[in-house]
């Protein structure tokens, strides 16, 4: 860290997955994502899930109205795949731009995904039609049957559905969301340039110890679930080798303080208001701070076929301490970091 520039500079980053939430969290948070990135894809998992073209458009017009005047940002619209998604409702919403992706949670996998696909094979004629219009597939990758552990879910995942989607849909833009495992790193480095994986900033800074030593801690617990340290390194690895197969998405996923701090604590992190400090501390970390612009501004537009942003950010590098909450709609969020010191901070 000693060594490191005073700042650095580089195009303005996207934000490839994250949960901006609806009515009052919407309002709360939205600019905070803006602040940082000048677009995201943004997840469907409202109640009731967003599932249409026009429910997107609808969503994406809750967010514009939800931003500062003047805000520069880009909603990404993605649709909810349920086991009756209609293949051409979602070509229509490709084609019009009113959709950039189309998700697949698991049914139950995580938050509001009650709705998600039941079997995966169900979901054959929507792949193929998006295969065919080069629509970009997101997944949840996670099994969710109760006699698999928690902890292995994402490598069962790989093994039963994503290594069949792969090899079923050849030409398949295929995303592997916030990659928790060595296992998930392997996959994606193996497979074809049309798999890429997005990585949050909490799988890089923690592993499973952080939920679990010293008593429960809620606001360390997302899913998929931060695993053991060997996980932890490989991620930190890909993160930060270079690979344009890997690229920013930060899965933040606002909750009310007291809906993580409760007897069945929400899953999700809220780490969007010092994202990309999180990163680039692990990248000054591990000595590879050459390769953050491609990480977090390069790779996910030539994954997605979109132009780089032309403008720039720059971080500089200054200890400041992260807010132990941020006020949203009446109640209060804990930030990712609340109370530590981070060593770099967006410059305004």
């Amino acid at each position: 860290m000693s060594d490191a520039p005073d700042s650095i500079t580089i195009r303005r980053p996207d934000d490839w997955h994250v949960h901006l939430r609806d009515g009052a969290m919407l309002q709360a948070v939205a600019q905070i994502t803006a602040r940082q990135f000048a677009r995201a894809i943004v997840m469907p998992n409202l109640t009731p899930p967003v599932t249409t073209a026009a429910m997107a458009e609808e969503y994406r017009e809750r967010i514009l109205s939800a931003l500062d005047f003047g805000t520069h940002f880009t909603p990404l619209m993605t649709a909810y795949l349920t086991d009756s998604t209609d293949p051409d409702d979602l070509a229509a919403g490709h084609a019009s731009g009113a959709l950039t992706a189309a998700k697949l949670y698991p049914a139950n996998a995580t938050t509001n995904s009650a709705h998600g696909v039941t079997d995966v094979a169900k979901l054959a004629p929507v792949l193929e039609r998006m295969q065919d219009i080069g629509m970009v597939l997101c997944v949840h990758g996670e099994v969710t049957d109760a006699e698999i552990d928690i902890f292995d879910r994402e490598a069962v995942f790989i093994d039963r559905h994503l290594s069949r989607i792969v090899k079923d849909f050849p030409e398949l833009k295929v995303v592997f969301e916030h990659v928790t495992t060595e296992d998930a790193v392997q996959f994606v480095e193996s497979a074809g340039e049309n798999v890429g994986a997005t990585i949050t900033p909490q799988h890089l800074h923690i592993n499973r110890n952080a939920m679990l030593v010293g008593g429960i801690r809620p606001h360390a617990y997302c899913l998929p679930v931060a695993k053991r340290e060997q996980h932890r390194l490989a991620l930190r690895k890909a993160a930060t080798s270079g690979s344009a197969k890997f690229f920013l998405g930060t899965d933040s996923a606002p909750h009310a303080r007291e809906a993580k701090e409760s007897a069945c604590g929400c899953a999700g992190i809220f780490n969007a208001p010092f994202a990309l400090e999180s990163y680039l501390q692990v990248f000054a970390e591990e000595d590879a701070l050459e390769q953050f612009e491609g990480f977090a501004s390069l790779h996910g537009p030539a994954f997605y076929g979109l132009p780089v942003n032309e403008g720039t950010i720059t971080l500089e590098q200054v200890d400041h301490r992260v807010p132990d909450t941020f006020e949203a709609g009446g109640t209060e969020l804990v930030p990712f970091h609340a109370g530590e010191t981070l060593h770099w901070r967006l410059a305004e």
